[in-house]
């Protein structure tokens, strides 16, 4: 690959990658703080020195169209403007850019020899797939990778959502005995984007600050006060 950028350092680094919904059903609240939950969780990677330079951030916006709005780099670097909603919800085609990303940024750390930790995609959507949106297709590439431990992913889903759907896209991670689960998606509860970024800000500073091979604890969104577990 040819390399344009050249790293700030060369700590290790842990990438997130936020693919967000952004079509019109996300109009007014539920917007209006997915917003300011981005802002306060770029401001929180800031506050803690080893964060800010080990942890990078992209974003992805979807509604009938992907846009990536900012490609991954530290947060001091990312000049973050608020969303805006209108569209529909081409969330396949948004996962699918998340995954390009992720494995793009692995390949740049690898050729810069910058060591790196799991990296993590996190999807956050109100609402259903298009119709013409190949769900099973890119579940079973996701079972695949993350059973592959080539990333970790999160499924949020805020009021409207269907939560069949994000659980058929789970990421699967591997439990006690080498058995592997689906990563149970969540609902998040009301408009709570602050407290679920902060909640993402403590769990990526917990993963950056392991050792390696070093299990990492993370506190349960129920008991963070910003999720549940729907029944499927």
């Amino acid at each position: 690959m040819t390399i344009l950028e050249t790293p700030k350092n060369l700590l290790e680094k842990t990438l997130a990658c936020l693919v967000v919904d952004r079509s019109g059903s996300m109009q007014g609240a539920p917007l209006k703080e997915l917003n300011a939950g981005l802002r306060s969780f770029l401001d929180e990677i800031g506050n803690d020195s080893t964060l800010a330079q080990s942890l990078e951030v992209a974003i992805v916006a979807f509604d009938d169209a992907v846009d990536v709005l900012h490609t991954p780099a530290l947060a001091e670097d990312i000049h973050f403007t608020d969303i805006e909603a209108g569209g529909s919800t081409k969330i396949v085609n948004a996962i699918a850019q998340g995954i390009a990303i992720v494995e793009d940024r692995k390949a740049y750390y690898k050729a810069t020899s910058q060591p790196y930790k799991l990296p993590w995609i996190i999807v956050i959507t109100d609402g259903a797939p298009d119709s013409d949106q190949d769900v099973n297709g890119l579940a079973h590439e996701i079972e695949q990778l993350t059973k592959a431990s080539k990333f970790m992913l999160l499924t949020i889903g805020v009021q409207g959502a269907d939560m069949a759907v994000l659980n058929t896209l789970a990421g699967y991670k591997k439990g006690a005995g080498g058995v592997y689960s689906k990563v149970t998606p969540v609902m998040l509860s009301g408009t709570k984007f602050t407290e679920f970024f902060e909640w993402l800000s403590a769990s990526m500073s917990a993963v950056v600050h392991s050792g390696d091979g070093q299990p990492v604890t993370m506190v349960s969104p129920v008991d963070s006060g910003w999720g549940t577990f729907p029944t499927m």
